[in-house]
C-alpha cells in the first residue's frame, strides 16, 4: 500500500473499518435502530475514501449506504464529498480540531444535490468525534418541509485488522 498523503495525515486515526450501532428519528418517520459498518481507506492521494452501510436491527434488511471522500485542503479545514443511492449528494465543509485528545469534525452542507426523484433535503450537518478506538457521530437534517434537526447518532468501534 502506498504511503498516506501528507495532506490527510491528520485523518490517519480514521483508517480502517468501524462497526457499531445507531438510532434514528425524524418527525416524518418512525424511530429506528441500526447496525453500521464504515470503512476509511486511502491510495496515497490527498483524500481518504469512505464507504458506509447500515442494516435494520429488527431483521437485518439493508437501510442506507453512502460513499465518498474526505479532504483536508488547509490545516483545520475538512471537506467531505458524499453520494447516496437515494439521489442525494452532499458537499460538507467544516472544522477539524483536536479537543481533549479527540479528533473532532464539525461539518455543514454547503451544497446538496438531488435527482428529480429524490426527497427534498434542504440542510445537512454532521459531527464526528474520534477518541482511541471509539468513533461517535450525529447527523442533522432538514427535509420534506422540516427544519434542520437531529436525525441520526451512532457509536462505532474499530474492527480489529
Amino acid at each position: 500500500m502506498p504511503d498516506l498523503h501528507a495532506d490527510v495525515a491528520v485523518l490517519a486515526p480514521l483508517l480502517g473499518t468501524w462497526t457499531g450501532r445507531g438510532s434514528g428519528d425524524y418527525p416524518t418517520i418512525d424511530s429506528f435502530d441500526y447496525t453500521e459498518e464504515i470503512t476509511f481507506g486511502h491510495v496515497g492521494k490527498p483524500f481518504l475514501s469512505y464507504s458506509q452501510r447500515t442494516k435494520s436491527v429488527d431483521d437485518g434488511r439493508p437501510l442506507h449506504a453512502e460513499t465518498g471522500y474526505l479532504r483536508v485542503p488547509s490545516p483545520g479545514h475538512v471537506e467531505w464529498i458524499l453520494a447516496h443511492p437515494t439521489g442525494i449528494t452532499e458537499i460538507l465543509e467544516g472544522t477539524l480540531t483536536v479537543v481533549d485528545g479527540a479528533l473532532v469534525m464539525e461539518l455543514a452542507a454547503t451544497v446538496i444535490g438531488r435527482s428529480a426523484s429524490a426527497k427534498d433535503v434542504s440542510a445537512l450537518g454532521r459531527s464526528f468525534r474520534l477518541l482511541g478506538d471509539t468513533l461517535t457521530y450525529t447527523v442533522r437534517m432538514g427535509a420534506v418541509g422540516q427544519p434542520l434537526q437531529h436525525h441520526l447518532s451512532a457509536t462505532l468501534h474499530r474492527k480489529p485488522s
